[in-house]
């Protein structure tokens, strides 16, 4: 028994002088040779196809069911008149958020009630959006953006993926060969892709609870995609 001991002793002393050489001499190591990190990019402008308008309701009065009685009949309005022109993926409507807060005074005793409540309408079709908006009463404009639906920035970040690589992969090829190597191999490669965000202010918002038939104006304009690729090659002989 003594004997066995002994010999599991020796054999793990032996184990964690080995991983510890080998520690030392991955530590020690020399670095890489022929190794070259590369970068290439591809951008373009693309126009953006969607939009997202959010409209806002806000009441105030000393009685928390009553201002929230009031903000459901001005949400409620509002979502009557959007879903008669709501499509899928053309306009879509969702509600936002519903709060409702109370306001204290300098005796830190509450003097009222406070809340709003928020309608999205976004989609494809802008005109009809924007002349939706113009027959909304019970609520004002408070927000407007633009952006690209998933199957625009899909489709435009799957052209820019190849083509990125294929400067990647031509710059691999003129590093090789200015160095005066015969190829190159993959070592790692990181793909990532973005879009610029300029911010686009909003428009002034509508007096409350006056009604008008007149459309919001809206120009989406372009936005930039890119896709990036990153990495480093192994040049070889």
């Amino acid at each position: 028994m003594k004997k066995t001991l002994a010999s599991l002793a020796a054999a793990t002393l032996f184990g964690f002088a080995g991983a510890s050489h080998a520690a030392d001499a991955t530590a020690f190591a020399p670095p890489p040779q022929g190794v070259v990190g590369l970068t290439a990019s591809a951008t373009a402008e693309v126009p953006r196809d969607m939009i997202s308008i959010t409209l806002n309701a806000t009441r105030d009065g000393p009685d928390a069911s009553a201002v929230q009685s009031a903000l459901k009949q001005a949400l409620d309005a509002a979502l009557a008149e959007a879903r008669k022109a709501a499509r899928p993926g053309q306009v879509d409507v969702q509600t936002g958020n519903f709060s409702l807060f109370p306001r204290y005074n300098k005796q830190n005793t509450i003097s009222g009630w406070q809340g709003s409540a928020e309608l999205v309408v976004e989609g494809r079709d802008m005109q009809a959006i924007a002349a939706l908006t113009g027959r909304i009463s019970s609520m004002t404009i408070s927000r407007v953006s633009y952006g690209l639906t998933r199957e625009l920035r899909e489709k435009t970040e799957s052209e820019l993926t190849a083509q990125a690589i294929a400067r990647y992969r031509a710059r691999a090829a003129e590093a090789a060969k200015a160095f005066g190597y015969a190829g190159y191999a993959l070592r790692e490669v990181d793909i990532n892709s973005g879009e610029s965000r300029p911010p686009i202010p909003a428009p002034r918002m509508r007096a409350m609870a006056v009604a008008s038939e007149e459309a919001l104006p809206v120009e989406a304009g372009k936005t930039e995609v890119s896709v990036s690729v990153s990495g480093s090659v192994q040049l070889t002989r």
